[in-house]
């Protein structure tokens, strides 16, 4: 700046020292060269100037005479040009007219037609051809027969040699010319045909003529133009010559950018710069005052050439600007602004004196700390953004917005929610009753109400105004106002007690519904809230708004998946002899997920084991897993093995995604049926795509069996499913589990079955307390999935209760069966039923006999009720119907129905099984009244 303004003062002023200034003192030597050698350009620029420096391009006059002899060196070349391709141009036409006009005068001489037809036409056309040649100043006149033998030629080494050349124009009666390059360079050639007096052609002429012949006589005509283009340029350069040492004595040697360049930084110094510049001489006079700098010390318009003295300053301000001496950021006050003021000495840039800027420093401070305030603000909502809405806990998220605004907004925050947000449910109405769910102050002390109370606002106070009109509210003086006293005067007079003395609400409003109130106080020495706050009170709480109630909504999602897979899931575990069942199902971080179990009593004593394990979490999850229990629960009513059960559920899943409509997708699901007989010990198992079952052997040892497996449900196309049968010795254990169980983050599938071998291994201990220790060795934290595990100690019935009898197929083998039956029924103490048992087994021998074929069988159990069972070798299934008056027979399976508590037909590998089930307590038995009854049920009035 210095240097800028000690140039703009030369060039105004001059360099000569004013006779009012006062002598110079003595300089250094560097000061003084520098001097003489400004003494000596300003010198330079006087006198007349030599031709060195008019050809030298650092100055005006020097670039417009190298522009101008530029241009005119161009010219004079673009002349020469078009004169040489003129010239060019000109001998090639001359050059084709030649080569034609030879080739045609030689075709169409007198004698060439007798000479072709002589019997030497080469010994009479060469001589010819040779002297046409040189009387017309081509290369050569060359004469052809039609099938290419040359007659003559310029060579005569040629004459009587076949040529090949692209003749065939001429052959047809065409005369032409052609441009080629030849071995000498580009050449003309003209072609012309001879004909004889009908007309016919009989031989060909062609004159050829190279170009570098046509480029001698351009080449002569060169030194007329070359010197008329040397004459031209030098008169021109004359010309510019004289003008630009015009030029040059006019600009004084100056540059044309540093001419631009010095005017335009004087206009910007004196109007655009937004800092005060003053030149004081070194008497103290102003000798340059900028826009700027009038405006800040306002000075009058004439200021220039007075005394600083003179200008009306405050002492304050006009003492260090006429002092001379150097200053850096000095701050002065003018009037009521606040100057940072800097002083710098013109020398050696230009006369004696000073350069005095002046930059207002009073609104650049009340900017700087708007800006700053603002930069926190940015810096909160952040933040906000960051730490607001981490969990989907609808008390978390508030709690997280309190700890966020304090204590960099606000002292104390308070967040109150309506009940039904809590809940997860979306508030109807706007409400003045609200629940304090986050309050945070300093070290957590404040007198606001504390969380969990249920708060009445008043309908006139901020807290209540807010949520009906749906704005913000500022209290900026909680003294001076007195309805947000109305409710609770002690607490509030303890509330201005403890310093609290400004208040925003702001209604937690996210979808168009309000959630609650946002409640931002300061105390102690924090400003009041103004009306900028609020702005910011808003932003933040509408943005926490949001994480809010996507909080609510996940609530009321997870709520509804909770109730729904509560309800789907088995409340208890049904009453059965056949094993002893524990259970164990842990959902997992990510909510409610899609595992199941199920425990299913079958005919015969025989249970069913289920584990299932529908992929993904949420209420598609639950509601498919429902479906699939459910569907488990119906098919095994049907008494069917464990692959035709999956199958069906295949089929099922199969179904479910194809007729999914909302859902888009594949529904992944997996499951594991085991059916165990306690009559045989046999266990009879098939997975699709589930793991298989752990075996826990009475001794301890733990075995994994190999269970054959199928692809996942939904995935099977109709493959048919397999299945493993194993004995097991009483006492036995079986661990369904889910693989969530044994598969994690940080834990694969191998490593998870050997730490449930060793949860497993060990003393006999209850399915009660295995389960107890798999879910502590095997899932120390909450799973990343749900997991569903369930254990069943196997038992076997006593073989004491089991009574068997072959029947054969004649009706008169019923009566000893069934005399031995009651004979084993009064052995086991069940004389009761004795008499309705009789009579379901006679009707179910009799159908096998009659309807079915050998081998027939009969068996009885005894457990906690009577099962008859009655096998043949037939898969006819009866059905249970109402005889008509007429039939004779038809009424045994109804009165089966009657007497029995359950009975049903189960088809095995060699026929099927029609079984029945009547209860063992007391008064299990109809009476005598009822039992005739039920006989004359089967008959109406008019059977009689």
């Amino acid at each position: 700046m210095s240097d800028l303004l000690g140039r703009v003062r030369r060039r105004l002023l001059g360099s000569t020292t004013s006779s009012s200034s006062p002598p110079r003192r003595p300089r250094s030597g560097s000061h003084q060269k520098r001097q003489e050698r400004d003494q000596l350009s300003d010198g330079w620029a006087r006198r007349p100037q030599r031709l060195s420096s008019l050809l030298s391009a650092r100055s005006v006059a020097g670039e417009v005479f190298l522009l101008q002899l530029a241009v005119v060196v161009l010219l004079v070349a673009a002349a020469v040009a078009a004169l040489v391709v003129q010239a060019r141009s000109a001998g090639m036409v001359d050059a084709r007219h030649r080569t034609l006009a030879a080739a045609g005068t030689f075709a169409q001489s007198p004698g060439i037609v007798a000479a072709l037809r002589s019997p030497h036409p080469s010994a009479v056309l060469q001589p010819s051809a040779e002297a046409a040649r040189k009387i017309a100043g081509v290369d050569g006149i060359n004469v052809y027969t039609l099938s290419g033998v040359t007659l003559a030629h310029s060579d005569p080494r040629q004459i009587g040699k076949h040529v090949v050349g692209p003749f065939s124009k001429a052959a047809a009666g065409q005369s032409f010319t052609e441009t080629f390059e030849g071995s000498l360079g580009p050449s003309v050639v003209s072609v012309v045909p001879v004909k004889d007096s009908d007309g016919r052609v009989i031989a060909i002429v062609s004159s050829p003529v190279t170009v570098q012949n046509v480029q001698s006589m351009v080449n002569r005509q060169l030194p007329v133009v070359l010197g008329s283009a040397a004459a031209v340029l030098a008169l021109s350069a004359g010309g510019t010559a004289l003008v630009s040492r015009r030029l040059l004595r006019r600009t004084h040697g100056l540059g044309p950018a540093e001419m631009t360049r010095m005017y335009e930084h004087h206009d910007a110094v004196l109007h655009a710069v937004r800092e005060g510049v003053l030149i004081i001489s070194g008497g103290g006079r102003l000798l340059l005052a900028n826009d700027e700098a009038r405006r800040l010390l306002r000075l009058p318009v004439d200021a220039e050439g007075l005394p600083v003295t003179d200008l009306g300053l405050e002492e304050g301000i006009a003492e260090p600007i006429g002092s001379g001496r150097s200053a850096t950021d000095e701050l002065h006050m003018a009037a009521d602004r606040l100057l940072s003021v800097n002083i710098r000495p013109t020398t050696p840039y230009g006369q004696a004196g000073t350069v005095v800027t002046l930059r207002d420093t009073t609104e650049l401070r009340a900017l700087s700390g708007r800006a700053e305030v603002a930069r926190e603000r940015l810096k909160l909502l952040y933040d906000a953004g960051l730490r607001v809405g981490t969990t989907l806990n609808v008390e978390r998220t508030a709690e997280e917005l309190a700890e966020v605004a304090v204590p960099r907004f606000a002292d104390v925050v308070t967040v109150d929610l309506l009940d039904p947000v809590l809940r997860g449910e979306e508030p109807t109405e706007a409400s003045t009753e609200m629940r304090r769910t986050a309050a945070v102050g300093p070290q957590g002390d404040h007198p606001l109400y504390p969380v969990g109370e249920l708060i009445r606002f008043v309908p006139t106070g901020p807290l209540a105004a807010g949520p009906a009109d749906g704005r913000a509210v500022l209290e900026a003086d909680l003294r001076a106002t007195h309805r947000w006293r109305t409710r609770d005067p002690a607490n509030a007079l303890q509330i201005l007690d403890r310093g609290i003395h400004s208040l925003i609400a702001v209604p937690l409003r996210a979808r168009g519904v309000v959630l609650g109130m946002a409640g931002y106080w300061r105390g102690q020495d924090s400003p009041p809230f103004d009306e900028e706050d609020v702005s910011f009170a808003e932003e933040l709480t509408a943005r926490a708004a949001l994480a809010v109630d996507n909080a609510r909504r996940y609530t009321r999602e997870h709520t509804m998946a909770v109730t729904l897979q509560r309800s789907l899931l088995p409340r208890g575990v049904p009453e059965q002899s056949a094993v002893e069942v524990a259970h164990r199902y842990l959902a997992a971080q990510a909510g409610v997920g899609g595992d199941w179990f199920d425990v299913i009593p079958l005919p015969g004593t025989r249970v069913a084991l289920v584990v299932g394990d529908v992929v993904g979490h949420g209420l598609h999850a639950a509601a498919t897993m429902g479906r699939l229990r459910t569907a488990v629960y119906n098919f095994s009513t049907l008494d069917l093995p464990p692959d035709e059960l999956l199958s069906h559920l295949d089929e099922l899943v199969a179904h479910i995604d194809t007729d999914g409509q909302e859902w888009q997708g594949i529904t992944g699901a997996t499951c594991l049926c085991a059916i165990y007989d306690p009559v045989s010990g046999q266990v009879t198992a098939a997975t699709a795509g589930h793991p298989g079952p752990a075996l826990v052997h009475p001794d301890g040892t733990v075995s994994f069996p190999e269970v054959p497996v199928s692809p996942p449900l939904g995935l099977g196309e109709g493959l048919p499913m397999e299945t493993m049968t194993v004995t097991l010795p009483e006492g036995s254990r079986l661990a369904l589990f889910t693989d969530g169980l044994i598969e994690g983050r940080d834990r694969d599938p191998d490593a998870g079955l050997a730490a449930l071998r060793g949860a497993l291994s060990g003393p006999a201990r209850t399915p009660e307390d295995t389960c107890t220790a798999v879910i502590d060795a095997m899932l120390p934290t909450r799973p990343s999935d749900d997991v569903a595990l369930l254990v069943a100690r196997t038992r076997r019935l006593d073989p004491a209760r089991i009574a068997e009898w072959d029947v054969r197929s004649d009706p008169a083998a019923v009566s000893p069966v069934r005399n031995a039956c009651a004979r084993r029924l009064a052995d086991w103490g069940l004389e009761d039923i004795a008499f309705t048992t009789e009579l379901i087994l006679s009707e179910l021998m009799t159908n096998a006999i009659r309807y079915g074929t050998e081998p027939i069988r009969v068996r009885l159990l005894y457990d906690r009720s009577l099962i008859c069972e009655v096998s043949d070798g037939s898969s006819t299934s009866p059905h249970l119907r109402r005889a008509e008056a007429t039939d004779e027979g038809g009424r045994g399976l109804f009165l089966v129905a009657q007497f029995a508590e359950r009975w049903g037909t189960r088809y095995t590998a060699r026929g099927k099984i029609i079984w029945s089930e009547q209860a063992l307590h007391d008064g299990a038995s109809p009476p005598a009244t009822d039992l005739g009854e039920a006989l004359l049920a089967g008959w109406d009035d008019e059977g009689f």
